[in-house]
């Protein structure tokens, strides 16, 4: 079983360009299916997710090949739309083929997602906008067949009970094949969301309002081929902004938008951290050590991203002074906090608040990866600790992170995969 292994304690410095938004690439990917022609995206990044996600697109007929960062999708010849069990459990977000599929063939037969395991996320509020389309929806056993009505898809106004991600973008890719208006409330905000609507647009959709709390789609409109690039992703960005912070340092990262990391920002600027933004571009200069900041309260989006929770949380272990740290999104999204224990940090967990008390340094030990961004985090509070951690289970951190070694290594970390 591979590993990484981290000497820590050297400062970082340097320039980097951060890669395509995982979880803005793979919605796009299933809107792809509503386009009967060829999709060419760019800043696609090489993750085991995306990977996952063109697997599932050649089983359902499509051509799907990488040229570098570049993707090619040709939708002309799907021919099927059910997604056998093996490949739903690669990764959450492969429910997102359900609006899609319903789009574009009027039926999806697929099992229940898999992914990291966060807790309890249950994809009801996916299903009841589907049904108030006109999906019948038949659940049984962990698996779901879902065709449209007798009348078959139709526009209307749906209401998101909380602003889900995942059900925002189901609801407007199976709103792109409904004859009529469909108008979302209570949508979700994030800057992926107006991604995919971008690339929506630009396929020839009529769709606005994303990035705000109201999405109307005008269905049934035929869609064409197009050339897209992905937007930064910001989750990255953030990881790779703490382990500046945790190890002290210059860094300047480009390519992705300062104003979706705004309440990453603020923390890292409240810890002590310097920063100057442009356009596309963040400069980090390292404080050291980190002092606690005001209780970090995860939440939807423009609040505090429950992805960067634990990256955070990792750069502040190492620091000084006590911060607390309030889940609102995920039940079970403190997993990595025993391993960040085994090298010497004060975490203290009650429920979904965790108060950290920065310890000066945390020190080297080995420790596995719990799931994606609990992964990056221990890579994090590694770069800061002093002697050499080990992180093993890898599989986690390739879900989100393209070659996360090698653009450590480029902004000066001593790590190094052993297999």
């Amino acid at each position: 079983m591979s590993y990484y292994e981290i000497q820590g304690g050297r400062p970082l410095g340097g320039t980097l360009a951060v890669h395509g938004a995982k979880n803005s690439v793979l919605p796009i990917l299933a809107a792809c299916l509503l386009v009967p022609g060829q999709c060419i995206l760019h800043n696609c990044p090489d993750l085991s997710d995306v990977s996952a996600t063109l697997d599932i697109l050649r089983l359902l007929g499509c051509r799907a090949d990488r040229e570098g960062d570049a993707v090619i999708i040709d939708a002309s010849a799907v021919n099927r739309s059910d997604i056998p069990e093996h490949l739903m459990r690669e990764m959450r977000s492969s429910v997102i083929f359900l609006g899609a599929l319903l789009a574009r063939l009027g039926a999806a037969e697929l099992s229940y997602p898999g992914g990291c395991e966060l807790g309890p996320r249950p994809i009801d509020l996916h299903l009841a906008a589907l049904r108030a389309l006109g999906a019948e929806i038949l659940e049984e056993q962990g698996a779901l067949a879902c065709r449209c009505c007798r009348g078959g898809l139709r526009g209307r106004e749906l209401c998101l009970s909380i602003p889900s991600v995942g059900a925002t973008e189901n609801a407007m890719l199976a709103a792109c094949g409904c004859p009529g208006v469909t108008t979302i409330i209570g949508g979700a905000r994030e800057p992926e969301i107006i991604d995919l609507q971008s690339f929506l647009q630009a396929a020839g959709a009529q769709i606005e309002g994303a990035g705000t709390s109201t999405i109307t789609v005008q269905g049934g409109v035929p869609l064409h081929p197009v050339e897209y690039r992905v937007m930064g992703d910001r989750i990255a960005a953030a990881t790779y902004l703490c382990a500046a912070a945790a190890a002290g340092g210059e860094v300047e990262l480009t390519g992705v938008a300062p104003d979706t990391l705004t309440a990453v920002l603020a923390c890292l600027e409240e810890a002590g951290c310097t920063l100057h933004t442009g356009p596309d571009r963040v400069v980090l200069t390292g404080a050291a050590p980190m002092r606690g900041i005001s209780p970090v309260r995860t939440a939807p989006y423009p609040g505090f991203p429950t992805d960067a929770q634990a990256i955070l949380m990792a750069a502040l272990a190492g620091g000084e002074g006590a911060t607390l740290f309030v889940e609102n999104i995920f039940d079970a999204r403190y997993r990595h906090v025993d391993e960040l224990r085994r090298m010497g940090a004060d975490i203290q967990v009650a429920g979904r608040a965790a108060m950290v008390s920065g310890v000066g340094r945390l020190h080297g030990a080995v420790v596995r990866s719990t799931d994606l961004r609990g992964g990056a985090a221990l890579v994090v509070a590694a770069l800061g600790a002093e002697g050499t951690t080990r992180v093993s289970e890898l599989r986690h951190i390739r879900r989100g992170y393209q070659a996360l070694d090698k653009n450590l290594r480029t902004l000066g970390a001593d790590i190094r995969e052993i297999p």
